[in-house]
């Protein structure tokens, strides 16, 4: 008990520095606009060039790679119910509504890496763009105020781990 109360405060310091930064406001309208890249509908754009490259045998697998990200994401998020940083910090108010109440793990970031990986799998010279794209995407989430930094930890091992289970079942199979 006493490392989760170890956690949780380095969490909060860590929250609070990246709140207290000299170019907060600035940060917030990049975030809002990251953040809204990682949104669900911009997912089922992507499979656009997939289909149009010749890779749709591939879509059933990014299917189910959101299917089992998304399950894991829910049961995860419900299990924990951990409180995110407006019911955690006295005072504290986020910049954006978030789509739920729970914050661990952050399901943008799990979904940013999940897409990542796969798109990353298909076109490994778009890695080095995917990978920072990913990371961005759970920082924003914490400059909006939604999420403590290890719910972002937790998304991005979520989201990778689902991304190469698929993928290694996709060449047993």
């Amino acid at each position: 008990m006493r490392l989760l109360q170890n956690i949780h405060n380095f969490d909060v310091a860590t929250f609070q520095r990246c709140h207290n930064l000299k170019s907060y406001e600035k940060l917030v309208q990049i975030s809002r606009w990251v953040s809204k890249t990682a949104d669900g509908p911009l997912y089922i754009i992507a499979a656009i060039p997939m289909a149009i490259y010749g890779y749709l045998e591939f879509l059933p697998w990014v299917f189910a790679a959101f299917i089992l990200e998304r399950s894991s994401y829910f049961i995860l998020k419900n299990f924990f119910r951990r409180n995110r940083p407006p019911q955690a910090i006295p005072d504290f108010e986020s910049v954006i509504i978030p789509s739920d109440r729970f914050s661990f793990p952050s399901g943008h970031t799990s979904a940013a890496f999940l897409m990542a990986v796969l798109m990353s799998s298909l076109y490994p010279e778009l890695y080095y763009l995917l990978l920072p794209w990913a990371c961005t995407v759970g920082v924003s989430r914490v400059m909006l105020g939604v999420h403590f930094p290890t719910d972002i930890l937790a998304g991005a091992t979520l989201g990778t781990s689902c991304g190469i289970i698929v993928l290694n079942l996709r060449v047993i199979v």
